[in-house]
């Protein structure tokens, strides 16, 4: 009776285990810097758009999120069969690339020149945002996923792969649009430039 007790209870903690919710994790975000010069808002932009990071093959930015993502997946084979992922948990880090003065500039300057550094950090970081929220819902989608009749565990990999670039797209999406309204006419990243044109 002890031995049929102690095995029901572990059969319990294990499929508790299947569906508890997702591990806990957290995003590694850090800041890498690219030399500006100049002794005037104009001249610093001007260095801005000779040395800024580059996108799409030969575009320069401003400013720019990257991000690195890898997974530990724990794919389990069940004896109907079948094949559940039974955790996966995110290691995600985020790069926010920014603008850095080469060094010192005039006080005037240097106080338009934080107004535009803090708010193109604030938004890189609803970029980075954007990609944590696609992370956790790629966790949170895939946990439990399962798939019948699925030795191998193909199926299941296959069916995660569909969620993967169905969210994915989502997120560049969502990044396109909130650059649409920041870079467009009054957006509040032309009104940064401005700002930093004009020593406002």
């Amino acid at each position: 009776m002890i031995r049929s007790l102690s095995f029901a209870a572990a059969l319990a903690a294990a499929c508790m285990a299947l569906t508890q919710p997702a591990s806990a994790w957290e995003a590694v975000e850090q800041v890498k810097t690219y030399p500006v010069s100049g002794q005037s808002g104009p001249e610093l932009y001007k260095s801005i758009g000779e040395n800024g990071p580059v996108i799409s093959g030969s575009r320069r930015t401003i400013a720019h999120t990257t991000f690195q993502l890898t997974w530990g997946r724990d794919y389990r084979e069940r004896a109907d069969g079948s094949c559940v992922i039974a955790r996966n948990v995110p290691k995600l880090i985020i790069t926010y690339t920014l603008p850095k003065p080469l060094g010192p500039v005039p006080a005037g300057v240097a106080s338009s020149w934080k107004r535009f550094y803090d708010g193109l950090a604030a938004h890189e970081r609803v970029h980075g945002q954007y990609i944590i929220e696609m992370v956790q819902a790629i966790q949170d989608i895939s946990v439990g996923l399962s798939a019948p009749a699925d030795p191998g565990c193909h199926k299941v990999r296959a069916e995660l792969q569909t969620h993967l670039k169905r969210l994915s797209d989502e997120q560049r999406a969502r990044g396109r649009a909130f650059d649409r309204v920041e870079m467009g006419d009054g957006g509040a990243v032309q009104q940064l430039v401005l700002g930093l044109l004009t020593g406002r």
